[in-house]
């Protein structure tokens, strides 16, 4: 779970990267919008938990610069995937927990532990 979580970040975060590289150098608008589209998850968890408006603020006062916010979102983004995989992975314990005591018949030992 965690080694899927961690490939999953460093596949998201590169790619980030190579639109955000591709965006800057040639200006289309189709990677104007795929990178809109990256960022749109770090955006939404940051509204989510009320961080976006002070970042927008320290952004458009100049405390942070471009690269602090590509940062700040990385680091979003890295933790959202996280979330979502333990969330995924707990769900996924759960199941088979259940699915195991359904087939085992309740609270009966396995059977030649007799």
């Amino acid at each position: 779970m965690w080694g899927n979580a961690f490939l999953l970040s460093v596949l998201y975060l590169l790619t980030g990267i190579v639109v955000e590289t591709i965006r800057r150098r040639y200006h289309a608008p189709f990677f104007e919008r795929l990178s809109m589209a990256l960022d749109s998850l770090p955006a939404r968890a940051l509204e989510l938990v009320r961080a976006m408006e002070p970042l927008r603020e320290a952004y458009f006062n100049g405390r942070i610069t471009d690269l602090g916010v590509r940062v700040v979102f990385g680091v979003v983004t890295v933790a959202v995937i996280f979330l979502l995989a333990l969330v995924v992975g707990a769900i996924m314990a759960v199941l088979r927990w259940a699915l195991l005591r359904a087939t085992r018949g309740g609270e009966r030992p396995p059977p030649g532990n007799g």
